[in-house]
């Protein structure tokens, strides 16, 4: 749990299957503004079904926060090799830009065991490069998409190698 110093107690907890619809319908919210920078609402979190969540969900790892109960951000991720790969985070439009994002992220990292994180966002997604890279992400790779926009990749280092908190 965390406390904002001018705002409402967050409660951060383990995400499970059971929040499937909320999830799916927080996703859909937080997407929208997406859809309307790249001109599409075809993009996997407006378009994944409730079933497809409810996978991801039983087979993946994640994290919610909650504000009095009421779901206003999510994040899910995988550890595979040694490296924490962050998937879709998800925040309440009402509630982008007041820090869950930057928690939910810090929160998964401390987390993880993995020795690095990796996320990745489009390249017209300006506020995510820039709250990505305020929280130690760095560009790694760009995968144009064929359509002018690219797939920007960026890790960030979690731990050092004999590093004495392992």
């Amino acid at each position: 749990m965390t406390q904002d110093e001018h705002g409402p107690e967050v409660v951060i907890a383990p995400i499970g299957e059971t929040d499937a619809g909320e999830v799916m319908t927080l996703q859909r919210a937080a997407f929208v503004s997406e859809a309307q920078i790249y001109g599409s609402a075809d993009m996997p979190p407006l378009t994944q079904t409730l079933t497809e969540v409810e996978a991801e969900l039983r087979n993946g790892s994640g994290l919610t926060a909650r504000i009095a109960g009421r779901l206003v951000g999510a994040i899910r991720y995988v550890e595979d090799d040694g490296v924490l790969l962050i998937g879709r985070i998800a925040i309440a439009p009402d509630m982008q830009g007041e820090g869950l994002g930057r928690t939910l992220l810090d929160a998964a990292e401390k987390q993880s065991s993995a020795d690095v994180a990796e996320l990745f966002t489009g390249s017209l997604s300006e506020a995510n490069i820039r709250l990505y890279e305020a929280c130690g992400y760095r560009e790694s790779q760009r995968i144009p998409e064929g359509d002018g926009t690219e797939q920007v990749f960026l890790r960030k280092p979690l731990r050092q190698v004999g590093d004495p908190s392992e």
